[in-house]
């Protein structure tokens, strides 16, 4: 900054130098900016330097305002990078830990889960998606997976799948592991991505709210500031401090009335980032993904007699699969390992560890000094000492006639407050319509960023309450599964399984479509379909009792 401004008062007492009417100073009765008294500045100059007066105005704009810019441009990139990161391993992981533990045939039912994670990255990117309806999708697939594999005996219809979804909902064969691990995936994703949507909104604001132009009354103030002083032949006067902020309080008018929520805003990014920190961990989220879904098939397999007895009484008794024999231990494959818990040295591994931790960090001390920046923008400006002379030296600065004190008071902050102001002729009778613009993208960024404090998404806010992701007073509840965070876990009941208590409708299935993979169609032998588990289906039965406390 010293450099340019350096440069640009030598290039102009060169200019004035080189004029011819600069070796003679006379009235100055042709001026329409500055004093008309004793100059050397022709009405040519004076028009030149008035432009100069608002190109150094609005640079000074854009280097103040380059700190906001280059922070939430790079903490957006860094963030991002980062979350995709972390879905990326965490899918990883659980194809790593799936596969090591059965093979192919995990790889045969691979898609249920990779649907999964192709849904949880359009989310994230910003796409209409549910979670609450992504994660119900996911086990309701999953359940009609693993329920035909350990009944491997019967042969199932769409119709019934239909049915022991339905009265899945009430008997729940996963246990509690649905529900945990819907509110940890919720609340985390819907905070990352309020986050990253956030940072983004903040670049745009600063881009647009730095992109000024001045007005006629402003540039005139600005030359009488900053180049009259030339045009008298003091080139080294600055213009006194109380002057400064005069005239740029009066050229700022509209832009301190974005401060209050511009500092909702920075609060709102401040407290999400320290949820993702917190309760909301993305790195516990996508970390607890493969682990609880193991947990969940463990679950079910343990106490598949007791599920597939409830369903068969509510659904009828299936037809026997054709072909089918019980077979003994050794040929149903006893060498394959159910799913189990992992052991906190198993479990995969996150992103660069705990960098989650150092990025938050980072971005809180960067937005502490981001509060009140633009009501706060005329003082920045005016502390800079090739802009306005220091506050101490009141009495050996320009006062906009000459050198010496400068008497007005200083104005306020925002629109209103410039009807007092001496230097700049404010137009208060229509508000600016960018400002506005601005102040409403503004709240809408805060809302929503406050409403994933509470684990809320605002594009689907009514039907995440209804399913329970977090709401009203429970936003400051943490589930259980959360480490260092209480014992606190959500109110959760089981419906009982009543014919008379209304179920949920059934689904569309696309038949054709690569999602449900119906190329050759649901109603065919169990023989013929890929099987998950049917390798080992026959030895877990027969040895549950004794194998299970194993894996505990």
């Amino acid at each position: 900054d010293d450099v340019k401004a350096s440069a640009a008062v030598s290039f102009i007492c060169d200019w004035l130098a080189s004029d011819p009417v600069c070796f003679s100073i006379g009235p100055g009765e042709h001026l329409r900016l500055c004093p008309q008294d004793y100059t050397c500045c022709s009405s040519q100059m004076e028009e030149t330097l008035a432009h100069q007066s608002e190109t150094d105005f609005l640079s000074a704009i854009d280097d103040t305002s380059q700190f906001l810019l280059t922070t939430f441009t790079q903490r957006h990139r860094k963030f991002d990078e980062f979350f995709r990161e972390l879905i990326d391993l965490s899918e990883k992981s659980m194809n790593q830990m799936f596969t090591k533990t059965y093979g192919r045939l995990f790889t045969q039912n691979a898609n249920v889960f990779q649907e999964l994670f192709v849904e949880l990255r359009r989310y994230y990117s910003g796409g209409s998606v549910s979670l609450t309806e992504v994660l119900s999708e996911f086990w309701s697939r999953l359940v009609e997976r693993v329920f035909s594999l350990v009944n491997p005996q019967y042969q199932f219809s769409d119709e019934y799948l239909e049915c022991v979804n339905k009265h899945a909902e009430q008997l729940q064969p996963f246990g509690d592991l649905p529900r945990k691990l819907g509110l940890q995936v919720s609340r985390a994703f819907i905070a990352a991505r309020a986050l990253v949507q956030g940072l983004a909104t903040g670049r745009d604001i600063v881009n647009k709210a730095a992109k000024l132009s001045a007005g006629a009354g402003c540039v005139r103030a600005l030359m009488r500031q900053w180049y009259c002083p030339l045009c008298r032949g003091m080139p080294s006067l600055r213009p006194c401090h109380a002057l400064c902020l005069n005239v740029m309080k009066g050229c700022l008018a509209n832009t301190a009335d974005l401060d209050t929520e511009w500092n909702n805003f920075i609060d709102a990014l401040y407290q999400v980032s320290e949820k993702l920190e917190g309760p909301f961990n993305m790195e516990l989220a996508a970390d607890s993904i493969s682990v609880k879904v193991s947990e969940g098939i463990m679950h079910m397999q343990e106490n598949s007699i007791a599920t597939s007895t409830k369903v068969f009484q509510g659904c009828g008794n299936p037809r026997p699969a054709p072909g089918r024999s019980r077979r003994s231990p050794k040929e149903s494959g006893g060498n394959r390992r159910p799913f189990r818990t992992f052991s906190p040295e198993e479990k995969p591994t996150t992103a660069a560890g705990t960098n989650l931790d150092r990025l938050v960090s980072e971005l809180k001390e960067r937005l502490r000094p981001m509060r009140g920046f633009w009501v706060s923008l005329p003082h920045t400006i005016c502390n800079n000492k090739n802009m306005a002379a220091d506050v101490t030296n009141e009495d050996r600065c320009w006062n906009g006639q000459t050198r010496g004190r400068y008497l007005p008071d200083v104005t306020g902050d925002g629109l209103m407050s410039q009807i007092n102001n001496p230097e700049v002729e404010v137009d208060m009778a229509r508000p600016d319509v960018r400002t506005r613009q601005l102040i409403m993208e503004l709240r809408v960024a805060t809302n929503r960023l406050k409403h994933a404090q509470a684990g809320q998404d605002t594009d689907f806010m009514d039907s995440e309450v209804e399913e329970g992701s977090g709401s009203g007073g429970g936003g400051e509840r943490y589930s259980d599964d959360w480490p260092g965070y209480g014992p606190y876990s959500p109110p959760y009941s089981k419906p009982p399984l009543n014919p008379q208590t209304p179920i949920k409708p059934p689904r569309v299935r696309d038949r054709t479509g690569s999602k449900w993979n119906r190329s050759k169609g649901r109603s065919i032998s169990a023989v013929s379909r890929p099987a998950f588990f049917s390798l080992a289906v026959l030895f877990w039965l027969s040895v549950l009792v004794t194998v299970a406390p194993m894996w505990r």
